[in-house]
């Protein structure tokens, strides 16, 4: 069970990301999207992903019972090559319905001072 005393704790990013053309191009491709100007709104959870897992790994939660339950993404502005961004992370809920933990993260892009990104990802840990 995850400790109450964990919701509303964040974890700022240490380092961060310069997004490359190649990886805005591949991310594209992969979803047969053309423009790749901007990276597509979905591109950002190749950043947020390992930061939020990191947050919740020590948690006390069993991986291997874990089920993705919904995402979302609010674009502050485009993803670009050569951003480079920081990914600072927060335990916004967590809940037991039916002996299932249902996890809310939300995941900051943040270029500089400036949020370009945010996500959510919600995360049913069966019983």
């Amino acid at each position: 069970m995850l400790n109450p005393d964990l919701v509303g704790r964040t974890v700022t990013g240490t380092t961060s990301t310069t997004i490359s053309q190649e990886s805005i191009e591949a991310f594209a491709r992969s979803l047969g999207e053309k423009n790749t100007l901007v990276a597509p709104p979905t591109y950002a959870i190749t950043i947020s992903l390992e930061q939020s897992q990191s947050l919740l790994q020590s948690s006390g939660l069993d991986w291997s019972r874990v089920v993705h339950g919904d995402q979302r993404f609010v674009i502050h502005r485009p993803i670009l090559a050569g951003d480079q961004l920081r990914c600072d992370s927060t335990i916004e809920s967590a809940r037991v319905v039916a002996g299932n933990e249902i996890v809310s993260v939300r995941a900051d892009l943040m270029a500089g001072d400036e949020c370009a990104v945010s996500t959510w990802s919600t995360l049913v840990f069966r019983a």
